[in-house]
């Protein structure tokens, strides 16, 4: 199937490619069954690490895939594991309003498991998203 090699263009691919690869991969997460196909072919950590090197595009593009990925219960404490939170807390305070939004998303479906969701308010995220709520 497609999703191993969108996931190699993740890892590989040019600045260009790694982002429509992101937008491609967050659109088939649309699908659960693709969720968990999508974690298990390695692209979580990739997310992850895009939340703070990649291109404002990249940031933006995983923030939402990993909110797309994050309904899925399964996915949710190897999300955090692969240290999503604190990245998209940053996103919260230096995002494009789009990124800002997506990392809301994404920190609310992790938020649905209850480790998380103690790890999410531990690591700072209600001043952010307080502030985020109060600019509209």
């Amino acid at each position: 199937g497609a999703i191993p090699l969108l996931v190699n263009l993740l890892a590989l691919g040019t600045a260009v490619a790694k982002e429509n690869a992101a937008g491609a991969l967050t659109n088939l997460a649309a699908n659960s069954d693709n969720r968990l196909a999508i974690a298990e072919a390695g692209a979580v950590p990739l997310f992850v690490a895009f939340l703070t090197s990649g291109t404002a595009i990249v940031k933006e593009k995983a923030a939402a895939a990993l909110r797309k990925l994050a309904v899925n219960s399964g996915n949710q404490a190897a999300i955090a594991k692969a240290g999503a939170v604190s990245p998209l807390i940053e996103l919260l305070t230096s995002g494009s309003a789009k990124a800002k939004a997506k990392a809301a998303g994404a920190l609310s479906n992790l938020a649905a498991n209850s480790d998380n969701k103690v790890a999410i308010a531990t690591a700072g995220a209600i001043p952010p998203l307080r502030s985020l709520v109060a600019s509209g």
